[in-house]
């Protein structure tokens, strides 16, 4: 393994962060192997498409999931029929990264801090919208714990990836959005969008300057992770060997800061 084409398969459209660790993943496998590891995007459901179509694969080796927190912790809980079960229809491989979502806010928006944008939210009731990458993913958990924490009211927009979040985000078609670190950074250091707080329960190495929605709500905590899993069925030697590479791509020091 392997002797052909291995298909990669990302359950959200590209240019989201879950993308940018599958071709990552897809990239340090190509080099290794000589062979073609082709990214698919099957978006759809918070991930349900994408990770159906690997449930359903057969275990020969040659289709990986780029699996979430959405697509195996929360979607199993927030869909009444989902089409694979998360427990028996998937061989765990690796675990890629655990991040914060961070909140980005709209540069119309007059927040320049997190209590600012609480108070706005407040005095603005049901006025304001939200993306996200999908129902029931880890951004729209995040701001529905936000509001839930807050008791404040706002419309969820969903989208099918973190890109197109941002693309609504920065052209003025939502005010705000809870989603993953590595998208929204870029953009707020870009001076795009304001990031104004982090979901995990400290700060984030990654921008140790923006603080935890935990210093003002206690016990406030919303993180995403991402892993690669195969079908259930595949060999154990082929998920021990990928593990591995897994392992050796990651701790690569130009992936790592990529």
């Amino acid at each position: 393994w392997p002797q052909r084409q291995v298909t990669v398969v990302v359950p959200f459209t590209a240019g989201g962060t879950t993308d940018l660790f599958g071709r990552i993943i897809a990239d340090g496998l190509q080099q290794k192997y000589g062979k073609p590891f082709i990214v698919e995007n099957r978006a759809g459901a918070g991930g349900n498409v994408g990770s159906a179509v690997v449930a359903k694969a057969a275990p020969d080796g040659y289709t990986l999931l780029i699996g979430t927190i959405s697509s195996h912790a929360i979607n199993p809980y927030v869909y009444k029929n989902i089409p694979y079960d998360v427990d028996k229809d998937f061989a765990p491989v690796s675990l890629i990264a655990t991040l914060p979502n961070m909140l980005a806010v709209g540069k119309a928006v007059p927040a320049n801090t997190f209590k600012e944008f609480v108070d706005y939210v407040k005095a603005n009731p049901g006025k304001l919208n939200f993306a996200s990458s999908g129902a029931g993913t880890s951004p729209h958990l995040a701001a529905e714990l936000f509001a839930l924490k807050t008791g404040t009211k706002m419309t969820h927009v969903p989208f099918r990836s973190s890109g197109d979040t941002m693309n609504a985000l920065l052209g003025g078609h939502v005010q705000f959005a809870f989603d993953n670190a590595t998208i929204v950074l870029p953009q707020v250091k870009a001076g795009n969008v304001k990031g104004l707080a982090v979901t995990t329960k400290e700060r984030s190495a990654m921008a140790p300057d923006i603080p935890a929605v935990a210093e003002t709500i206690p016990g406030f905590e919303a993180p995403s992770w991402h892993g690669v899993f195969f079908p259930a069925g595949v060999s154990k030697a082929v998920v021990d060997q990928v593990s591995a590479d897994v392992r050796a791509i990651l701790t690569n020091p130009t992936v790592a800061k990529r």
